[in-house]
């Protein structure tokens, strides 16, 4: 099969979950005997316009754009959709509900299939406009509309879908980041202060829907003797919001900004943690939670669904969303019964290992792919299938 990729801002990744999702099965559907076009932004990958280079087999064909925020992502995803129309492609997987607007390009110019994985509902998101916000919730109306088939990460989002719009989904989820080798010796977290087992880690965007003030509110509050708050991650398009939360912990001897971290520092800080906590508003569905969770570190969450998700079962800790009484209860919790961790630990890793893995996301989605591409041909082999069952169990039956 011949795939275009519409809507990540480039590979390989260095921030963003849909980077590291591409990131991830492309590669793996090249070395299948796939070929992989994914159209990227100048702005990300540092290249001229139309300027390509490969990934790992994935060709990266960087798109120039405009430099302004939110204007870029369209731009590039509407110059990518045009592009993807003048070549033969059997796929164009668009990533978001922002890009997915320009679905419609190429299902009225040729006659490629249509996909789109939506992470999350992205128009709920802090950082957008009004004005950006409606043209997001019309990406989400064009692929309903437009999409051959729509993947998404989450029950919680597959619910949404049919109760919205009445639209069957695909649930493909993602998966957590394979991570290397990291210090044994811990030099870099002894080096911001900090000791293994003893700090509370936030991993993500620092933006307002990811929720790290209530956390900083919470640990505040709670002071916990010996232990350290950790936010590490990335500033987005919400820079106002992480000025005010960095000033506001700029005086906590016991609070820690580690910035965005990647590789072995990063791998090396989140399993050093004596605990994760996410208390997101929103999510679609948590790399980093993931990732903690497959690491042996106790996760606590807040109770929207998609940590619902991952977490029940007593996996984790979960905690109303938005209730700063409900976290600093759970962290209280956490901190004062050690000895009930590693059972729900074992749990989460168990239940990681076995439902998320990116070999059987690939896998996954090259069969959507093929049931997109030959509707008629997988309706026949499953009628088939079905009626030599039948025929088996009359036989069976007979004799």
């Amino acid at each position: 099969m011949r795939v275009a990729v519409i809507g990540a801002k480039g590979i390989p990744p260095k921030q963003g979950g849909i980077e590291h999702y591409c990131a991830e099965i492309y590669p793996r559907m090249v070395s299948q005997g796939h070929t992989v076009d994914l159209f990227a932004r100048t702005s990300y990958t540092e290249n001229t316009g139309w300027q390509s280079n490969y990934y790992r087999g994935v060709q990266v064909i960087s798109v120039p754009g405009l430099d302004y925020t939110g204007v870029d992502a369209f731009v590039t995803s509407a110059m990518g959709a045009i592009a993807a129309t003048r070549q033969q492609y059997d796929i164009i997987h668009f990533h978001a509900l922002g890009p997915a607007l320009f679905t419609c390009i190429p299902r009225l110019a040729n006659s490629a299939k249509i996909v789109v994985t939506c992470h999350g509902l992205d128009w709920q998101r802090a950082k957008w406009g009004s004005l950006s916000t409606k043209v997001i919730q019309l990406g989400e109306q064009t692929a309903v509309r437009f999409a051959h088939s729509m993947i998404v990460v989450s029950k919680a989002l597959q619910t949404y879908f049919w109760q919205t719009y009445q639209r069957n989904t695909v649930y493909i989820p993602t998966a957590p980041a394979d991570y290397g080798e990291s210090d044994p010796n811990f030099v870099y977290g002894r080096h911001l202060g900090l000791e293994t087992g003893r700090y509370i880690l936030f991993l993500g965007r620092l933006v307002p829907e990811k929720r790290p003030d209530l956390l900083v509110d919470a640990f505040c509050r709670l002071q916990p003797q010996g232990w350290k708050l950790v936010l590490a991650g990335g500033v987005s398009d919400t820079k106002g919001f992480t000025s005010q939360l960095l000033e506001k912990i700029a005086h906590q001897k016991n609070i820690v900004f580690a910035g965005e971290l990647r590789g072995s520092r990063l791998w090396e800080i989140v399993r050093g943690a004596g605990l994760f906590v996410l208390p997101s508003d929103l999510e679609g569905l948590p790399l980093s939670m993931l990732e903690a969770m497959r690491e042996g570190i106790p996760v606590l969450g807040s109770d929207i669904a998609p940590h619902q998700q991952l977490l029940a079962e007593e996996r984790g800790i979960l905690f109303k969303a938005g209730n700063l009484d409900s976290c600093v209860s759970a962290l209280d919790w956490a901190l004062h019964n050690p000895e009930k961790l590693p059972t729900m630990v074992k749990k989460a890793q168990k239940y990681v290992s076995l439902n998320y893995s990116w070999d059987r996301i690939t896998s996954e989605t090259l069969r959507l792919y093929t049931q997109v591409l030959h509707p008629c041909e997988i309706t026949d082999k499953l009628q088939t299938e079905t009626t030599e069952g039948d025929l088996a169990k009359l036989g069976a039956k007979n004799r």
